[in-house]
């Protein structure tokens, strides 16, 4: 104890800041890409994911501008959908879990955890790394494919122009109020949220969420930063 003390006094003594403990905790969520056999089949101005990294390079552009923001002691998760990474791999004979795995190695502040389950992500979200005690949820974030109803993780991954896994709004009373703090910053980036499922919620984590009437689009990001944009008649909103 007289040694934790005499290296602490030393530490303030010269300037020299503790390490952060973190308070709250930021969540971003991404889904994963469309294999391009799906969307080859679609008409050329209805094609989703021509590139694999929609999800992911939005995803560590907005952890960056977190990083750089949120009060210090924020722990940011960033909570990526494995599967759908693994079949662009074998598809197009990428590494492309490896290259997810690089975002967190050049920015350590960034804690990945892979998932393959709408309830792996429901229990990250309830109970953290190891329990969530006092360390609450301050933001939520979705990057990937959703409709008015649901998150869809792996839309035309598994199965063409459909999903096989996915976070439902029925499905939403599963997580615990809880877990957020009263003032947590939820967006989802993905189409249509703000129709249905920003609504079911509020009223299951008892805070708003800003979602897209109409669809979002995440083409030509490069000319917006790596921000994702709205489709022409399409809004933010808060509800």
């Amino acid at each position: 104890m007289t040694r934790l003390l005499s290296i602490t006094l030393f530490l303030l003594t010269f300037g020299l800041a503790l390490p952060a403990v973190a308070d709250t905790e930021y969540l971003v969520v991404s889904g994963g890409p469309a294999v391009r056999q799906f969307e080859d089949l679609r008409k050329p101005g209805e094609q989703h994911d021509r590139w694999w990294g929609n999800f992911i390079r939005t995803a560590r552009v907005r952890m960056q501008e977190i990083h750089n923001t949120a009060p210090a002691g924020t722990r940011i998760t960033w909570l990526v959908y494995r599967d759908g990474y693994v079949r662009r791999s074998a598809a197009e004979h990428q590494p492309l879990t490896q290259n997810v795995e690089s975002v967190p190695k050049a920015y350590p502040y960034i804690n990945l955890v892979w998932f393959r389950s709408a309830d792996e992500l429901i229990h990250y979200i309830n109970h953290g790394a190891a329990g969530r005690g006092g360390l609450k949820i301050s933001g939520f974030e979705y990057f990937g494919h959703s409709n008015k109803y649901s998150f869809m993780f792996d839309y035309s991954s598994d199965t063409y122009a459909t999903s096989t896994a996915w976070l439902h709004q029925n499905d939403l009373h599963k997580l615990s109020r809880w877990a957020f703090s009263s003032k947590a910053y939820c967006q989802s980036w993905g189409c249509h949220t703000a129709e249905s499922f920003s609504k079911a919620w509020k009223r299951a984590t008892g805070t708003f969420m800003v979602g897209a009437l109409g669809k979002t689009d995440y083409s030509d990001m490069h000319l917006r930063d790596w921000h994702v944009g709205l489709s022409s008649g399409s809004r933010w909103v808060k509800r």
